[in-house]
């Protein structure tokens, strides 16, 4: 039985855009190249390069996935790119340095932390207007928006401290102290717990939301290297709490942990100076991206095995995974 023409040509359609609906991409901002890779998660390969601004950092992705934020760090800017285009179609005020940044749930508030200015820059995207910039502490790095939208939690490199701030008020309620150097911030599903990285320390910190105290410190000791290695820097949660994933930096490996027990499981060796993490829409696959050796690992999360290995720019820093909703 023949289908009539439009009728073939409208399933033809159909099956086309529900091939580019269900595409899930990745998304790699290379430091030293001022370039975006960007991969095929079915494929696990390179589809696309474009230009950004100067040294990009971190980046995230608009709730609707239609736009990428990139951290312009020597640019002094946040640039946003239209992914339909892999354009940058708008510049935002950042403040001095931008490194990291965390948008609210609201899809609006975006909290910028300026490096070079110990402030973090509260920023309005759709009307471009500064909220707020809340002092902190020497060196701000980290940022952290709990999913139910009440902290956002700061963190600054010389001053050894977590920075609570109230999104209500934009004002700091706690400063709690780690360990040396934290880098990176991550809120469990159910906002329980935050856990934050602590680069020269070579820990992990939990801290217990409700009482706003730490509750544990995970250390890290890797046969055969050097501990002054071990330096923790980016981190992944799964969403059923399982395990957290922890980027170890120069030392190369990426820590999978119990996230019930905070025990280290297991260690995998991936590239040099690994420094992000990022689990696709399924979980079942994790990417690191790996500074020096210029390239991304790829991890299958059941098997907790390195199965491939993705060239991109130099010196690749943040990665975003879209949900794989649209193109």
């Amino acid at each position: 039985m023949k289908l009539p023409i439009r009728l073939a040509a409208a399933v033809l359609m159909f099956g086309l855009s529900s091939s580019l609906w269900a595409q899930s991409l990745a998304y790699v901002s290379n430091e030293r190249d001022h370039t975006i890779s960007v991969i095929d998660m079915a494929t696990l390969e390179v589809v696309d390069t474009f230009p950004v601004g100067q040294r990009p950092r971190g980046i995230l992705l608009s709730p609707d996935e239609s736009l990428l934020y990139v951290c312009a760090s020597d640019d002094d800017a946040v640039q946003v790119v239209d992914l339909a285009t892999r354009r940058v179609i708008d510049t935002l005020p950042s403040g001095e340095d931008p490194e990291q940044f965390a948008l609210h749930p609201n899809g609006r508030h975006l909290y910028i932390a300026n490096e070079d200015d110990a402030l973090v820059t509260v920023l309005d995207v759709e009307t471009k207007r500064v909220l707020a910039q809340i002092e902190v502490g020497i060196e701000p790095e980290g940022m952290g928006v709990s999913h139910d939208g009440r902290w956002a939690v700061n963190t600054s490199e010389t001053s050894n401290m977590l920075h609570w701030i109230n999104t209500e008020t934009f004002e700091i309620e706690k400063n709690i102290v780690i360990g040396s150097r934290p880098r990176h911030v991550e809120f469990t599903r159910d906002d329980a717990l935050l856990w934050a990285s602590a680069e020269i320390g070579g820990t992990v910190h939990i801290i217990d939301v409700e009482s706003l105290e730490e509750i544990h410190t995970i250390d890290f000791r890797i046969p055969g290297v050097n501990q002054d290695r071990v330096q923790p820097v980016g981190i992944q949660l799964t969403s059923d709490g399982r395990y957290a994933f922890v980027a170890l930096g120069p030392a190369n490996h990426i820590a999978v942990v119990d996230a019930q027990t905070f025990e280290v499981l297991d260690y995998l060796l991936v590239g040099a100076r690994v420094w992000q993490v990022a689990l696709s829409p399924d979980e079942k696959t994790l990417l690191t991206t790996n500074g020096v050796s210029g390239d991304v690992s790829v991890i299958d999360v059941d098997k907790l095995e390195v199965i491939k290995t993705i060239d991109v720019g130099r010196f690749p820093w943040g990665v975003k995974i879209t949900s794989g909703s649209r193109s």
